[in-house]
């Protein structure tokens, strides 16, 4: 698998390393890993038609409704995750299409209190020296699909700073 051993060759912390590796909620792991609630912030949410690429990824017709959303993930005070979610509207399931449109609900937590089975399938891990992140020069970024009954629910990318925040 391309994603893992490109993983395990970076040079970075264990538990960033445990974060970008899972394929459950970060958001759960970087409550456990930091013993600290861990929040979600709302940078910005709002709707947008779909361009081709996304029109390709969710199988939606081009100016379809995206539901765009910015978050932070922060556990005691300090930023860990900065994370943005596109999702076609008309694929999702209505009840986590209202949870959705709420601010701040984590999506792992969304789809566990709504019993939706499924999977996510990675596509990019990279290490950007040229995007700082909280202070960090370095950043870690990963992109992935959630899906569901065998459609893309959703497409995250997931940026993490590297540095000793880490250091857990």
């Amino acid at each position: 698998m391309e994603f893992l051993e490109k993983l395990k060759s970076f040079e970075i912390p264990t538990c960033l390393r445990v974060c970008a590796g899972t394929d459950g909620s970060v958001t759960f792991l970087l409550e456990i890993m930091t013993k600290h609630p861990t929040a979600v912030v709302t940078e910005y949410q709002h709707i947008i038609p779909a361009d081709e690429k996304m029109a390709d990824i969710f199988g939606v017709d081009v100016g379809a409704d995206i539901n765009e959303r910015v978050v932070t993930l922060i556990a005691g005070d300090t930023p860990y995750v900065f994370a943005r979610s596109l999702s076609a509207i008309e694929n999702m399931p209505d009840v986590v299409r209202c949870d959705l449109m709420k601010a701040d609900i984590p999506i792992g937590r969304i789809l566990r209190d709504h019993n939706i089975e499924t999977r996510r399938d990675f596509e990019s891990i990279d290490i950007e020296d040229d995007e700082p992140l909280f202070g960090a020069q370095k950043v870690l970024s990963r992109s992935y699909r959630i899906v569901h009954h065998n459609g893309v629910l959703m497409w995250i990318n997931e940026k993490f700073p590297v540095d000793d925040r880490w250091c857990l």
